[in-house]
């Protein structure tokens, strides 16, 4: 008996632009956490109609997306995953006959861009360089990204709240953050590493959902802000390295509120990519 796939058994829609655009907005820099729309990373988008796309009966639309990075070396896994999920992102949109993503101006262009046009994975694209699967690096930086997310609720708490302590925390349950953008970006982050996101659920806990005793509290919340400014520098920086290589690509990013809010109305005494406490400045 064959397998009759949607797409063989009826036509689809023509896909637009703005489609391709959205559908590239789901895919996050890893280590930045982040849409590489709002990056700047897209570089291009064109569409072309194809009469009947290979293995069909109906009209499609060719896609041919070209990204570019702040460097020629950033790291390769990172591109590769970024240039894969921009490819399946697309793929799977209605109307879409063939996709291609090329990366541009990285000096493993050739070697990612022969392996995305072949369907081969990262492993058989990069063989024995590859030191891990694609999975177990989307994982680890899911695990930072909520990192990153449970530390800027839990600070915004505190600021919110002078004489809340910082032990006191580690109790701290959903329904008791402010909503907003951060407690949402939480939420998501949860619910990609299948953690609880009832409004009882402890905020503060580990990559297994476990929270922490009260002396090791303080530590966690540490800990959790220095992956927090590490990303939000390393966001910043990106940018900053974009704009630089590319002149004018700096129109194409979306400004990133994290890691550039001030502490007071005259943040000219600290940094303000990396906004800090006032208990913090004073030790």
């Amino acid at each position: 008996m064959s397998v009759i796939t949607r797409s063989a058994r009826m036509p689809v829609g023509r896909v637009g632009e703005d489609e391709v655009q959205r559908a590239l907005g789901t895919v996050l820099d890893p280590e930045l956490d982040e849409p590489i729309t709002d990056l700047g990373f897209v570089r291009s988008v064109a569409l072309r109609r194809l009469e009947h796309p290979a293995g069909t009966d109906f009209p499609g639309t060719e896609v041919v997306v070209h990204l570019r990075l702040p460097t020629s070396f950033c790291s390769p896994n990172f591109a590769y995953l970024m240039a894969s999920d921009a490819k399946d992102a697309i793929s799977v949109l209605d109307g879409v006959g063939r996709v291609v993503v090329q990366l541009d101006d990285h000096h493993d262009s050739d070697l990612i861009n022969a392996g995305l046009a072949a369907d081969a994975g990262y492993r058989g694209t990069f063989k024995h360089e590859a030191e891990q699967d694609l999975d177990e690096l989307r994982a680890t930086f899911q695990r930072k990204a909520h990192t990153a997310a449970m530390e800027r609720c839990l600070t915004a708490l505190l600021r919110a709240e002078p004489d809340r302590s910082e032990l006191s925390v580690g109790s701290v349950r959903l329904h008791e953050l402010s909503a907003g953008r951060h407690t949402d970006a939480l939420v998501r982050r949860r619910a990609a590493l299948g953690l609880p996101s009832d409004a009882d659920s402890l905020v503060l806990v580990d990559h297994e959902g476990t929270g922490y005793p009260p002396d090791d509290v303080p530590m966690a919340l540490r800990r959790a802000r220095s992956t927090r400014i590490s990303i939000d520098g390393n966001a910043h920086f990106c940018r900053g390295l974009l704009a630089t290589r590319y002149p004018g690509s700096d129109s194409d990013q979306v400004a990133r509120p994290d890691g550039a809010e001030p502490l007071n109305a005259e943040p000219s005494n600290h940094h303000t990519l990396l906004p800090l406490t006032v208990k913090e400045i004073g030790s």
